[in-house]
């Protein structure tokens, strides 16, 4: 069986500065599949209902920035090399999503956020910071996270014109691979977070959403 190769702390710092690059950069990130909406027809979309959407789209693919930051920074202070894998292997498919939200924001003829860097700044910080806790605090961030993201996935798809299949295709999508990250979180032995924690995680979450929606 062949050995895993072993990344000195400096060799994950530029690992962590290369997947910041490819977050933060335009059109930076390659899906591995393609984007659900690719088969669906374009909606005639009156121009409010397009801003709209637009601004839905850009709280996504904020929510996919600060989810790629939370991994990498979890990924980096993981005390177990099971979690760090699954950590990596969840920002992975996270581009996905990442990709998917800016091909359809520039569809509607609108841009990504500026307020990404900061964003990406200060999930990674929190994401590092429950990996030097424990593995276990780490998972369960993971799992209430992606429980944050589906409930906004739902808000959101009860605001999308139901006419608008290309936009609604990726939301399901997006929906279904959350729940599925969410359980494999607790399963893997992440804390179920008492309900005052998750109180406080949407109220940070309702900052990033106020804010995103219109820059």
């Amino acid at each position: 069986m062949p050995n895993q190769r072993q990344y000195s702390p400096a060799d994950r710092l530029l690992l962590q500065a290369d997947a910041a690059l490819r977050t933060l950069l335009p059109f930076s990130g390659q899906p591995q599949r393609p984007t659900p909406a690719v088969l669906k027809n374009e909606a005639e979309l009156s121009d409010s209902q397009a801003r709209h959407v637009a601004g839905l789209m850009r709280i996504n693919h904020t929510g996919e920035v600060c989810a790629q930051a939370l991994y990498q920074g979890q990924a980096l202070t993981a005390r177990l090399p099971r979690v760090r894998e699954a950590m990596e292997r969840a920002a992975a498919e996270e581009i996905d999503h990442l990709a998917w939200c800016e091909q359809r924001i520039h569809q509607l003829g609108s841009h990504t956020s500026v307020l990404n860097p900061l964003f990406y700044g200060l999930s990674f910080g929190i994401g590092a910071s429950a990996g030097l806790i424990s593995d276990r605090i780490s998972l369960g961030f993971v799992a209430a996270t992606e429980d944050q993201v589906c409930k906004h996935l739902d808000e959101h798809l009860e605001q999308i014109p139901q006419d608008d299949e290309k936009t609604r295709a990726i939301l399901e999508q997006m929906r279904t691979d959350e729940a599925q990250h969410s359980t494999a979180a607790l399963d893997a032995g992440g804390l179920r977070f008492p309900a005052p924690v998750k109180f406080g995680m949407s109220l940070m979450a309702k900052v990033m959403t106020k804010t995103t929606y219109r820059i």
